[in-house]
Order: structure tokens, then sequence, then C-alpha cells
């Protein structure tokens, strides 16, 4: 005995059009610290400037040509926590330790805080970040 096909199939999960969800836009103090190493330290890339609100080249183009990647990345991040989330800083301050210790175990320039607040907007002195 031999069966028709009447055409009618299963759906299958390509089937059916969904207009993508839109994500949430995500808090930065939150994404901020999701970017955090175990070390302490950040990285420099897309995922932290736009937790800072700028642009990769804008974090790029702007660091002092003696830091390395995740010094700069690190004050960043530092700075941000400082001059736009210290009403918040019962949440941070253990992250902001753990990554001062580490930068206190690198070669901090002098001019890496004046670029980053220049950067930032801010007027962060190193002292206030435990620098």
């Amino acid at each position: 005995m031999k069966l028709q096909s009447c055409g009618l199939r299963a759906k299958s999960c390509n089937d059916e059009v969904t207009e993508p969800k839109q994500q949430p836009p995500r808090d930065p103090l939150l994404q901020l610290v999701s970017l955090q190493k175990a070390s302490g330290c950040w990285l420099l890339d897309p995922a932290l400037a736009a937790a800072v609100g700028k642009t990769s080249e804008e974090v790029e183009n702007t660091k002092p040509p003696a830091v390395n990647q995740e010094v700069w990345a690190t004050i960043l991040a530092l700075i941000w926590l400082h001059g736009f989330k210290i009403d918040a800083k019962l949440e941070w301050e253990l992250l902001a330790m753990k990554a001062v210790s580490w930068l206190r175990a690198q070669n901090v320039p002098s001019e890496c805080v004046e670029a980053g607040n220049t950067l930032l907007g801010c007027n962060v002195q190193k002292d206030a970040m435990g620098l």
C-alpha cells in the first residue's frame, strides 16, 4: 500500500519567521564588573570601551605609548568607577582594590591617569583610586 502525500508537513524550526529579540541594554556597571579578569586587570577590548561609553578607536588612540593595554584598560575602568559610579562604591569597592593591587605590581606611568581622565571627562586623582 502506497501512501500519498497531501502536501502537509510538520513545521520545522526554520519555517517560523520571528523578529530577533532585542537585548535589553545592559547596565554599564554590571558589564564592566563582568569584564574584570581574575588577576584584577581588564583587557582593552570593544566590550570595555562600550562599558565606559567610548568606541574602541577612542580608547586605543588615546592610550599613552609607554603603557601596555591591560594597564590602560584597568586605569580606564577605575577612573570610570570613581568618576561615574561613586554612589555604588560599596558594590565595586572590592574589585577596585583587586585592580589597584594588580596595578601596583605594574609600571604605571603618571601620565596614564591624566590621559584616562581626559578621555573620560573626569578629574579623578591617583590617590583617590589608591595608587
